[in-house]
């Protein structure tokens, strides 16, 4: 089991992280924190264990030393919203334009292909 102080500032941190989720989304509803295996494995902790009440914690591909908050809403809707309206503008102008590279020095010698 990792130290007490360890355990006890990532309590702290989860509340804090569900606290904000829950604040910024009320329509959600928080439900776990998702950690990487390994971080899990470190802290001594299990998966599928009530970490706070009413907080499971459950084991994500996520990244060591970070957590996302696990919730029954939608949050990548807007996103992919928003992509599709830059893909529809994107794609209704076509540009041609020359590139032109200054040469600085002589040039390399012509050789015919082999």
């Amino acid at each position: 089991m990792a130290d007490t102080k360890k355990i006890a500032f990532l309590l702290e941190r989860l509340a804090q992280g569900v606290a904000a989720h829950d604040r910024e989304n009320p329509s959600h509803h928080s439900w776990g924190i998702g950690m990487s295996h390994f971080d899990i494995e470190r802290l001594g902790l299990e998966e599928g264990e009530q970490i706070l009440p009413g907080i499971v914690l459950q084991s994500d591909g996520g990244v060591t030393s970070a957590f996302r908050v696990l919730c029954d809403g939608d949050h990548d809707s807007a996103l992919e919203e928003q992509e599709e309206e830059i893909v529809d503008a994107v794609s209704e102008y076509e540009l041609e334009r020359e590139v032109v590279i200054p040469f600085q020095g002589t040039p390399p010698p012509v050789r015919p292909p082999l």
